[in-house]
C-alpha cells in the first residue's frame, strides 16, 4: 500500500513538474513571437495522461504551409522537440504529430517530412534506446515511445518504396499491374514487414488506470492497418493472376511472405470477416505448388545436364577393331 502511494506521489510530482517546464517553455516562445514553437509546445505538453487535441495538431500543421522553406523549418522544430527530449509523453506526442503529418500534411510538408534527415536509414529517429524512469507511467510509456517510432520508421520506408505515402488516393490496381515481378516483390516484402511491426506492439498495462495518451496511439496503429490491408489485398490479388509466370526464386519469396503473414493474423483486427487471411492462404498453398513443380523440374535440368557433361568430358570407350596387332604381341591404335 505504501509502495503504490509513494509511485502516486513521484507520479503527480512529474506531472507538476512537467505542467512548470510547458508554462516556461511557452511563455518564452511566445515572448519571442516564435509562432511555430509555441504551436508545437502546446500541442507536445508534458502531460503523460491525454494526447495532443486535433485543433493542436491542426494548427502546428498549419504553422508549416507555404513555402518550402517554412515547411523545413517546422518539420526540423518538430524533430529537435523529438530528439532532444527525455520525456517519454512528450515524446509520444512529438510522434503523433509526425504521424499526423505523414496522414493529413501537406504535400509540401510530407515532402519535407520524407528527406529528414538527409542520411535516412531505418532508425533515423534514433529512439531505440529510449528510456524515462522518472516514475512506473513514465517507465511504461517509454516502452511505447521505442514500439511507436519503429513502426513510424517502418511506416515512412515503405513509403518511400511504395513511392507514395500510405493513404494517399491512387488508382492502385493500375499502378500494381504495371511493376515488374521483382518490384511488386520489393513492395510487399516492405508492407508485410510493416504488418510485423505493428504485431509487436506493448500490450496496455491498465495497473494505474487507462491512459489516454496510449488509447489513442493503439487507435493509430489500427488505422494504419486498415490502409496497409488495402494495399496488402491489392497486391495479393496481382500475384495470383501472376502465378504462373514467376521464376523459381520468385515463386520462393513469395511463399516465405506469404508465410511471414499469416503469422501475424492472431494480432490483427478487422480482416477475418473480409476474408483477407483465407485469400492469402489460397495464394499461398497455389504458389507453393507452382514452387514443388518448378523444383521438380530443376531437379531434372540439372539431372539431364550433370549426364551430358559426363559424356563430353569422358574419355572414348575403344575396341578391338580400333587395335592393329603386331607380331610383337603389342597393340597400336
Amino acid at each position: 500500500m505504501f509502495e503504490l502511494a509513494t509511485k502516486s506521489n513521484m507520479t503527480k510530482l512529474t506531472h507538476l513538474i512537467g505542467i512548470i517546464k510547458d508554462k516556461a517553455s511557452q511563455s518564452k516562445a511566445a515572448l519571442l513571437s516564435k509562432r511555430t514553437t509555441l504551436f508545437l509546445l502546446r500541442a507536445t505538453s508534458h502531460d503523460s495522461s491525454t494526447p495532443p487535441t486535433r485543433k493542436h495538431l491542426a494548427t502546428l500543421l498549419s504553422s508549416g504551409d507555404g513555402s518550402r522553406a517554412t515547411a523545413s523549418a517546422a518539420v526540423e522544430v518538430l524533430m529537435d522537440r523529438l530528439q532532444g527530449t527525455n520525456n517519454a509523453a512528450v515524446a509520444l506526442k512529438c510522434l503523433i504529430a509526425v504521424h499526423h503529418i505523414i496522414h493529413h500534411g501537406s504535400f509540401i510538408l510530407q515532402d519535407q517530412l520524407s528527406v529528414y534527415p538527409s542520411a535516412g536509414g531505418r532508425n533515423y529517429l534514433n529512439l531505440s534506446n529510449f528510456r524515462h524512469n522518472a516514475d512506473p507511467t513514465s517507465w511504461e510509456l517509454s516502452s511505447w515511445v521505442r514500439w511507436f517510432a519503429k513502426h513510424i520508421e517502418q511506416l515512412l520506408c515503405t513509403s518511400r518504396i511504395l513511392g507514395f505515402f500510405l493513404g494517399t488516393p491512387t488508382d492502385r490496381e493500375d499502378r500494381v499491374s504495371g511493376l515488374v515481378n521483382a518490384d511488386l516483390l520489393t513492395e510487399f516484402d516492405s508492407l508485410v514487414a510493416l504488418v510485423e511491426g505493428i504485431c509487436k506492439r506493448p500490450e496496455p498495462n491498465n495497473v494505474y488506470g487507462n491512459n489516454g495518451l496510449v488509447e489513442e496511439i493503439v487507435k493509430l496503429a489500427r488505422e494504419d492497418w486498415g490502409v496497409v490491408e488495402v494495399e496488402v489485398r491489392v497486391r495479393v490479388s496481382e500475384f495470383k493472376e501472376r502465378l504462373g509466370g514467376f521464376k523459381f526464386g520468385e515463386v520462393v519469396e513469395l511463399v516465405c511472405c506469404l508465410k511471414r503473414l499469416e503469422q501475424c493474423q492472431e494480432m490483427m483486427d478487422g480482416a477475418r470477416e473480409l476474408g483477407l487471411w483465407d485469400f492469402v492462404g489460397e495464394v499461398k498453398d497455389k504458389a507453393g505448388i507452382q514452387v514443388y513443380r518448378q523444383e521438380g523440374k530443376l531437379r531434372k535440368e540439372s539431372r539431364k545436364l550433370r549426364f551430358s557433361e559426363s559424356d563430353r568430358f569422358s574419355a572414348p570407350v575403344l575396341n578391338s577393331r580400333d587395335f592393329l596387332h603386331f607380331p610383337s604381341g603389342r597393340f597400336l591404335l
